[in-house]
């Protein structure tokens, strides 16, 4: 019940993307050469805020727009760490705990990790990343979505009408939104055009969003109710085994890896996770974060919801390789001593003077 908002919120989103985004529309907004895309795609969180649970719809609306995979794949990494909503909650469930540091660190690791993902993904050919449902409509040409409602339809000639059978648009193109349930009888020379006014109204469209919407929540909502479902087995089972998880902390490899794999089943939403992770206080600094980006990443009721846009093979390899690179990025940030100084001392003088004064 507290992920199903969110999945529907998405869904919209996908929706309304479908019917207003024309295609191509982001990829052109974008700059031009693919590296600089994948880094600027790391920020459309900031943008386009949605959480993990919303992000796998969207991202399968956007390259099926056009958005290449790479950059798709940044976005969806990045987005639910790298927005304003995940920003703030962390930096207040950390309010007495280094706040500073640990979410300029979620943010820096969250889109270092992503952007690396996507300069991968750039590198390995398309059809072994993602499903071939997803790969026909990014092969589809993009004019046979966008010029299905145009208003005025001229013709040159008798035979460019002579349409003997009902066609519908909405089923075929899924666009429209409405039936041409009438024949198309012959061209004469006055301009000649169909009652298409209805299909161009804002309530029709919004409609037609609407339904391609509900159409994602259906794909999605099965894949993701069963991944809360196991979680939730998991949070019944595991509810005295606390202990257990603490007698982690005292190594940081180890307990960087017992975070990440709690961080995998228990599969809190990254707008909250931030409000676990600070009451894990024995813990180092490397297995929070860690804990703090790989859930949003990957957890389980995600990796139901990669299995509408990945390859089973290529997602094997993205679960394992996301594990082990979190994992060692999060060790390696916290030696870096220059950087909780610098936080330390910016707190210091600016946070606590300012609230003395």
């Amino acid at each position: 019940m507290e992920g199903a908002p969110f999945i529907l919120l998405g869904t919209m989103v996908s929706g309304f993307i479908d019917v207003y985004m024309p295609s191509g529309m982001l990829e052109k907004a974008l700059p031009k050469k693919k590296v600089p895309a994948i880094l600027a795609c790391g920020f459309l969180g900031i943008i386009l805020p949605v959480c993990e649970c919303a992000v796998v719809p969207v991202i399968r609306r956007l390259v099926a727009k056009g958005l290449p995979v790479s950059c798709a794949f940044t976005y969806m990494l990045a987005a639910p760490i790298v927005n304003p909503i995940t920003i703030l909650s962390t930096w207040s469930a950390f309010n007495d705990q280094q706040s500073l540091y640990v979410t300029l660190s979620r943010i820096g690791i969250g889109y270092l990790v992503a952007v690396v993902v996507g300069l991968i993904v750039m590198w390995v050919p398309i059809e072994k990343v993602i499903r071939k449902s997803l790969l026909a409509r990014v092969a589809a040409k993009p004019e046979e979505k966008d010029t299905c409602c145009e208003v005025n339809h001229s013709c040159a000639g008798e035979e460019a009408h002579t349409h003997e059978k009902e066609h519908v648009h909405a089923e075929d193109r899924g666009c429209c939104g409405h039936d041409h349930g009438h024949e198309h009888s012959h061209c004469s020379d006055d301009s000649h055009s169909h009652d298409h006014d209805q299909a161009v109204k804002p309530g029709i469209r919004v409609v037609s969003a609407m339904r391609s919407g509900m159409k994602d929540f259906v794909d999605v909502a099965v894949y993701f109710t069963i991944g809360v479902c196991l979680t939730a087995l998991f949070n019944i089972l595991q509810v005295d085994h606390y202990d257990t998880i603490n007698s982690f902390a005292g190594d940081p490899y180890a307990g960087t890896a017992m975070l990440m794999f709690l961080a995998f089943v228990l599969s809190v939403c990254s707008t909250s996770d931030a409000f676990l992770a600070a009451s894990l206080g024995s813990f180092s600094y490397a297995s929070k974060m860690a804990f703090m980006v790989f859930g949003p990443m990957l957890d389980v009721k995600l990796l139901f919801l990669y299995q509408t846009v990945m390859k089973k093979r290529f997602m094997m390899v993205f679960c394992v390789g996301l594990f082990f690179g979190v994992g060692g990025i999060c060790i390696l940030w916290e030696q870096a001593d220059w950087l909780f100084d610098w936080c330390q001392s910016l707190e210091l003088k600016f946070f606590n003077e300012g609230g003395a004064q």
